[in-house]
């Protein structure tokens, strides 16, 4: 699972049967300090995410597959969830100079 931002809508006329229905967008995943990590990827929309959303994605075909709840769906990236806010402890002890 990813932490990731939404930065565009997908609009396609012509798609895949399984594909009916389904919001499509594009996605950057994030570091947990939110810094862009990787490509941007196209993610299907399974909570009702919109653009500058920060989301939780799965990227892993049979999961992400799931969210269109259609069985062997083409689908490599999934949104999950709509992430509220992100908190990053450190534990790492500070090193001595």
């Amino acid at each position: 699972m990813l932490l990731g931002r939404v930065v565009g809508n997908v609009v396609a006329t012509q798609k895949s049967p399984k594909f009916e229905g389904a919001k499509l967008l594009l996605v950057q995943p994030l570091t947990e300090n939110d810094a862009p990590r990787g490509p941007v990827l196209l993610a299907v929309d399974g909570v009702g995410a919109g653009v500058n959303d920060t989301v939780l994605l799965v990227v892993e075909g049979r999961a992400a597959a799931q969210v269109l709840g259609r069985k062997l769906a083409p689908v490599d990236a999934a949104i999950v969830g709509i992430v509220d806010r992100v908190d990053v402890e450190s534990d790492r002890p500070t090193q001595a100079r």
